[in-house]
Protein backbone atom coordinates (compact mmCIF):
# COMPACT_ATOMS: atom_id res chain seq x y z
CA UNK A 1 0.00 0.00 0.00
CA UNK A 2 1.47 3.31 -1.14
CA UNK A 3 0.41 6.08 1.26
CA UNK A 4 1.72 9.56 0.56
CA UNK A 5 3.09 11.76 3.35
CA UNK A 6 2.28 15.45 3.04
CA UNK A 7 4.81 17.61 4.87
CA UNK A 8 4.20 21.02 6.39
CA UNK A 9 6.01 22.67 3.48
CA UNK A 10 3.92 20.79 0.93
CA UNK A 11 0.69 21.61 2.75
CA UNK A 12 1.51 25.32 3.09
CA UNK A 13 1.91 25.61 -0.68
CA UNK A 14 -1.46 24.14 -1.52
CA UNK A 15 -4.18 26.17 0.12
CA UNK A 16 -5.20 29.51 1.61
CA UNK A 17 -7.25 30.54 4.63
CA UNK A 18 -10.19 31.27 2.32
CA UNK A 19 -9.94 27.73 0.93
CA UNK A 20 -9.94 26.27 4.44
CA UNK A 21 -12.92 28.40 5.47
CA UNK A 22 -14.80 27.16 2.40
CA UNK A 23 -14.01 23.54 3.31
CA UNK A 24 -15.19 24.05 6.90
CA UNK A 25 -18.35 25.79 5.77
CA UNK A 26 -18.89 23.00 3.26
CA UNK A 27 -19.19 20.45 6.05
CA UNK A 28 -21.65 22.61 8.00
CA UNK A 29 -23.72 23.60 4.97
CA UNK A 30 -23.62 19.98 3.78
CA UNK A 31 -25.48 18.73 6.82
CA UNK A 32 -22.72 17.85 9.28
CA UNK A 33 -23.67 18.49 12.90
CA UNK A 34 -20.61 19.07 15.13
CA UNK A 35 -22.52 17.59 18.07
CA UNK A 36 -22.21 14.24 16.25
CA UNK A 37 -18.40 14.53 16.27
CA UNK A 38 -16.74 11.90 18.49
CA UNK A 39 -15.30 13.34 21.68
CA UNK A 40 -11.52 13.35 21.80
CA UNK A 41 -9.99 10.79 24.12
CA UNK A 42 -6.63 11.00 25.81
CA UNK A 43 -4.21 9.84 28.42
CA UNK A 44 -1.83 11.64 30.74
CA UNK A 45 1.83 10.69 30.36
CA UNK A 46 4.90 12.00 32.22
CA UNK A 47 5.67 14.68 29.62
CA UNK A 48 2.07 15.81 29.10
CA UNK A 49 -0.87 14.31 27.22
CA UNK A 50 -1.55 12.10 24.21
CA UNK A 51 -4.91 12.63 22.48
CA UNK A 52 -6.82 10.72 19.80
CA UNK A 53 -9.26 12.59 17.54
CA UNK A 54 -11.31 10.55 14.99
CA UNK A 55 -13.96 11.85 12.57
CA UNK A 56 -15.98 10.71 9.56
CA UNK A 57 -18.26 12.51 7.09
CA UNK A 58 -19.25 11.77 3.53
CA UNK A 59 -16.53 10.00 1.61
CA UNK A 60 -13.79 10.72 4.15
CA UNK A 61 -12.67 9.53 7.57
CA UNK A 62 -9.56 10.29 9.55
CA UNK A 63 -7.83 10.32 12.88
CA UNK A 64 -5.28 12.61 14.50
CA UNK A 65 -2.74 11.53 17.09
CA UNK A 66 -1.79 14.58 19.17
CA UNK A 67 0.89 15.11 21.78
CA UNK A 68 0.85 18.07 24.17
CA UNK A 69 4.06 18.71 26.09
CA UNK A 70 3.89 21.83 28.31
CA UNK A 71 7.67 22.08 28.68
CA UNK A 72 8.32 22.13 24.94
CA UNK A 73 8.10 25.91 24.33
CA UNK A 74 10.98 26.46 26.75
CA UNK A 75 13.03 24.16 24.51
CA UNK A 76 11.89 25.92 21.32
CA UNK A 77 9.72 22.93 20.40
CA UNK A 78 5.99 23.10 19.60
CA UNK A 79 3.63 22.71 22.53
CA UNK A 80 1.31 20.67 20.28
CA UNK A 81 2.58 18.09 17.78
CA UNK A 82 0.55 15.65 15.72
CA UNK A 83 0.27 13.19 12.86
CA UNK A 84 -2.92 12.84 10.81
CA UNK A 85 -4.09 9.75 8.88
CA UNK A 86 -6.71 10.42 6.20
CA UNK A 87 -8.89 7.44 5.18
CA UNK A 88 -11.41 6.61 2.49
CA UNK A 89 -14.80 6.95 4.14
CA UNK A 90 -16.28 3.80 2.58
CA UNK A 91 -13.44 1.32 2.95
CA UNK A 92 -11.30 3.01 5.64
CA UNK A 93 -8.31 2.49 3.37
CA UNK A 94 -5.51 4.95 4.25
CA UNK A 95 -5.18 7.67 1.62
CA UNK A 96 -2.43 9.86 3.07
CA UNK A 97 -0.63 10.89 6.22
CA UNK A 98 -0.24 14.59 6.93
CA UNK A 99 1.91 16.72 9.19
CA UNK A 100 -0.67 17.05 11.92
CA UNK A 101 1.21 19.83 13.69
CA UNK A 102 0.82 22.10 10.66
CA UNK A 103 -2.77 20.89 10.14
CA UNK A 104 -3.70 21.73 13.75
CA UNK A 105 -2.23 25.21 13.59
CA UNK A 106 -3.74 25.98 10.19
CA UNK A 107 -7.24 24.65 10.80
CA UNK A 108 -7.48 26.28 14.24
CA UNK A 109 -6.73 29.73 12.88
CA UNK A 110 -9.03 29.07 9.91
CA UNK A 111 -11.94 28.22 12.23
CA UNK A 112 -11.25 31.44 14.16
CA UNK A 113 -11.18 33.40 10.90
CA UNK A 114 -14.48 31.81 9.85
CA UNK A 115 -16.06 32.96 13.12
CA UNK A 116 -14.41 36.39 13.08
CA UNK A 117 -15.64 37.08 9.56
CA UNK A 118 -19.20 36.83 10.91
CA UNK A 119 -18.68 38.31 14.37
CA UNK A 120 -16.27 41.22 13.85
CA UNK A 121 -17.40 44.52 12.45
CA UNK A 122 -16.40 44.86 8.78
CA UNK A 123 -14.12 47.83 9.47
CA UNK A 124 -12.21 46.13 12.32
CA UNK A 125 -8.67 47.47 12.09
CA UNK A 126 -7.05 46.91 15.47
CA UNK A 127 -6.20 43.48 16.93
CA UNK A 128 -5.10 42.75 20.50
CA UNK A 129 -3.22 39.45 20.26
CA UNK A 130 -2.44 37.46 23.41
CA UNK A 131 0.40 34.98 22.98
CA UNK A 132 3.56 34.93 20.90
CA UNK A 133 3.77 31.30 19.76
CA UNK A 134 2.83 29.48 16.58
CA UNK A 135 -0.92 29.90 17.10
CA UNK A 136 -0.53 33.64 17.74
CA UNK A 137 1.31 34.04 14.44
CA UNK A 138 -1.21 31.85 12.61
CA UNK A 139 -4.07 33.95 13.98
CA UNK A 140 -2.41 37.23 13.03
CA UNK A 141 -2.00 35.92 9.50
CA UNK A 142 -5.47 34.35 9.17
CA UNK A 143 -7.36 37.26 10.72
CA UNK A 144 -5.49 39.68 8.47
CA UNK A 145 -6.88 37.79 5.47
CA UNK A 146 -10.50 38.25 6.49
CA UNK A 147 -10.38 41.65 8.25
CA UNK A 148 -8.78 45.00 7.26
CA UNK A 149 -6.27 44.98 10.12
CA UNK A 150 -4.04 48.04 10.38
CA UNK A 151 -2.42 47.51 13.78
CA UNK A 152 -1.67 44.55 16.06
CA UNK A 153 -0.88 44.89 19.78
CA UNK A 154 0.99 41.78 20.96
CA UNK A 155 0.70 40.82 24.63
CA UNK A 156 2.95 38.08 25.97
CA UNK A 157 5.09 36.95 28.89
CA UNK A 158 8.44 36.67 27.10
CA UNK A 159 9.74 39.92 25.67
CA UNK A 160 12.04 38.21 23.18
CA UNK A 161 9.18 36.25 21.63
CA UNK A 162 6.86 39.25 21.62
CA UNK A 163 9.50 41.35 19.85
CA UNK A 164 10.10 38.58 17.30
CA UNK A 165 6.39 38.29 16.55
CA UNK A 166 6.00 42.07 16.26
CA UNK A 167 8.82 42.12 13.71
CA UNK A 168 7.33 39.21 11.77
CA UNK A 169 3.89 40.83 11.58
CA UNK A 170 5.47 44.03 10.28
CA UNK A 171 7.77 42.29 7.79
CA UNK A 172 5.55 39.50 6.44
CA UNK A 173 2.06 40.97 6.76
CA UNK A 174 2.92 44.64 6.27
CA UNK A 175 0.83 45.59 9.30
CA UNK A 176 1.97 47.96 12.04
CA UNK A 177 2.56 46.10 15.32
CA UNK A 178 3.85 46.80 18.82
CA UNK A 179 4.29 45.11 22.18
CA UNK A 180 1.55 45.98 24.66
CA UNK A 181 -0.05 45.06 27.96
CA UNK A 182 -3.52 43.67 28.68
CA UNK A 183 -5.01 47.16 28.59
CA UNK A 184 -4.76 46.96 24.79
CA UNK A 185 -8.19 45.31 24.75
CA UNK A 186 -9.78 48.68 25.51
CA UNK A 187 -8.58 49.94 22.10
CA UNK A 188 -9.16 46.73 20.15
CA UNK A 189 -11.80 45.92 17.56
CA UNK A 190 -10.80 42.25 17.75
CA UNK A 191 -9.10 40.29 20.54
CA UNK A 192 -7.44 36.91 19.94
CA UNK A 193 -6.34 34.73 22.87
CA UNK A 194 -3.81 32.05 21.86
CA UNK A 195 -2.11 31.14 25.13
CA UNK A 196 -1.60 28.35 27.64
CA UNK A 197 -3.02 30.54 30.42
CA UNK A 198 -5.21 28.92 33.04
CA UNK A 199 -6.54 32.20 34.48
CA UNK A 200 -8.23 35.13 32.67
CA UNK A 201 -5.90 37.28 30.59
CA UNK A 202 -7.69 40.62 30.92
CA UNK A 203 -10.57 42.44 32.59
CA UNK A 204 -13.59 42.04 30.34
CA UNK A 205 -15.06 45.32 31.59
CA UNK A 206 -12.50 47.07 29.38
CA UNK A 207 -14.05 45.73 26.17
CA UNK A 208 -16.10 48.09 24.03
CA UNK A 209 -19.54 47.01 22.76
CA UNK A 210 -19.21 45.26 19.41
CA UNK A 211 -15.68 43.99 20.04
CA UNK A 212 -15.08 40.47 18.70
CA UNK A 213 -13.14 38.09 20.95
CA UNK A 214 -11.64 34.79 19.76
CA UNK A 215 -10.29 32.44 22.46
CA UNK A 216 -8.72 29.11 21.50
CA UNK A 217 -6.00 28.43 24.07
CA UNK A 218 -7.91 26.76 26.92
CA UNK A 219 -9.40 23.32 26.27
CA UNK A 220 -9.85 21.93 29.80
CA UNK A 221 -12.73 22.55 32.25
CA UNK A 222 -10.43 24.09 34.88
CA UNK A 223 -8.59 26.47 32.53
CA UNK A 224 -9.81 29.72 31.01
CA UNK A 225 -8.54 32.77 29.14
CA UNK A 226 -11.74 34.84 29.49
CA UNK A 227 -13.34 36.10 32.69
CA UNK A 228 -17.02 36.26 33.59
CA UNK A 229 -17.15 39.98 32.74
CA UNK A 230 -16.23 39.17 29.12
CA UNK A 231 -18.95 36.53 28.75
CA UNK A 232 -21.76 38.12 30.74
CA UNK A 233 -24.08 39.85 28.29
CA UNK A 234 -21.98 38.76 25.31
CA UNK A 235 -23.10 36.84 22.23
CA UNK A 236 -21.18 33.61 22.84
CA UNK A 237 -20.50 31.28 19.90
CA UNK A 238 -19.09 27.77 20.46
CA UNK A 239 -18.15 24.97 18.09
CA UNK A 240 -20.86 22.77 19.57
CA UNK A 241 -22.74 22.76 22.84
CA UNK A 242 -21.47 19.29 23.69
CA UNK A 243 -17.79 20.12 23.20
CA UNK A 244 -18.14 23.44 25.02
CA UNK A 245 -19.75 21.84 28.05
CA UNK A 246 -17.08 19.11 28.13
CA UNK A 247 -13.94 21.14 27.54
CA UNK A 248 -14.35 24.92 27.34
CA UNK A 249 -13.34 26.09 30.80
CA UNK A 250 -14.21 29.69 29.94
CA UNK A 251 -17.80 28.65 29.26
CA UNK A 252 -18.10 25.99 31.97
CA UNK A 253 -16.92 28.29 34.74
CA UNK A 254 -19.09 31.19 33.54
CA UNK A 255 -22.15 28.91 33.61
CA UNK A 256 -21.28 27.72 37.11
CA UNK A 257 -21.01 31.31 38.35
CA UNK A 258 -24.28 32.29 36.70
CA UNK A 259 -22.69 34.79 34.29
CA UNK A 260 -24.27 32.93 31.35
CA UNK A 261 -26.55 29.95 30.82
CA UNK A 262 -26.45 27.05 28.40
CA UNK A 263 -29.34 28.65 26.52
CA UNK A 264 -27.15 31.68 25.79
CA UNK A 265 -24.76 29.64 23.64
CA UNK A 266 -24.86 29.95 19.84
CA UNK A 267 -23.40 27.07 17.85
CA UNK A 268 -21.02 27.78 14.99
CA UNK A 269 -23.28 25.78 12.68
CA UNK A 270 -26.21 28.06 13.57
CA UNK A 271 -24.04 31.09 12.82
CA UNK A 272 -22.96 29.73 9.42
CA UNK A 273 -26.49 28.68 8.47
CA UNK A 274 -27.82 32.10 9.46
CA UNK A 275 -30.09 30.61 12.14
CA UNK A 276 -28.58 32.80 14.90
CA UNK A 277 -26.22 35.73 15.15
CA UNK A 278 -24.68 38.27 17.52
CA UNK A 279 -26.58 41.10 19.16
CA UNK A 280 -25.73 44.43 17.58
CA UNK A 281 -24.16 46.16 20.59
CA UNK A 282 -22.91 43.11 22.47
CA UNK A 283 -19.37 41.85 22.78
CA UNK A 284 -19.13 38.90 20.35
CA UNK A 285 -17.17 35.89 21.65
CA UNK A 286 -16.04 32.79 19.80
CA UNK A 287 -14.75 30.09 22.14
CA UNK A 288 -13.02 27.17 20.43
CA UNK A 289 -11.38 24.06 21.80
CA UNK A 290 -10.69 22.31 18.49
CA UNK A 291 -12.75 19.44 17.07
CA UNK A 292 -12.02 16.37 14.96
CA UNK A 293 -14.36 17.33 12.09
CA UNK A 294 -12.33 20.49 11.49
CA UNK A 295 -9.18 18.43 10.92
CA UNK A 296 -11.04 16.14 8.55
CA UNK A 297 -12.51 18.99 6.50
CA UNK A 298 -9.15 20.70 6.01
CA UNK A 299 -7.18 17.43 5.58
CA UNK A 300 -9.58 16.39 2.84
CA UNK A 301 -9.05 19.74 1.09
CA UNK A 302 -5.27 19.46 1.38
CA UNK A 303 -5.27 15.89 0.03
CA UNK A 304 -7.44 16.87 -2.94
CA UNK A 305 -5.06 19.71 -3.76
CA UNK A 306 -2.02 17.42 -3.47
CA UNK A 307 -3.66 14.73 -5.62
CA UNK A 308 -4.73 17.21 -8.27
Amino acid sequence: MDVAFLSAAALAERTSVDDAIEALEGFLLGGFDPDDDPARTGADVPAGQILLMPAAFGDLAGVKLVSIAPANPECDLPLVQAVYVLLDGGTLTPLATLDGTYLTTFRTSAVSALAARRLARPDSGRLALFGAGVQAWAHARSLSEVLPLRHVDVVGRRRDRVDALVARIRDELGIEAASADAGAVARADVVACCTTAREPLFDGRLLRPGTAVVAIGAYQPDARELDDATLAGASVVVESRGSALREAGDVIQAIRSGAITTDDLICLRELVLGEAGPAEDAVRVFKGTGMSWQDLAVAGLLHRRASG
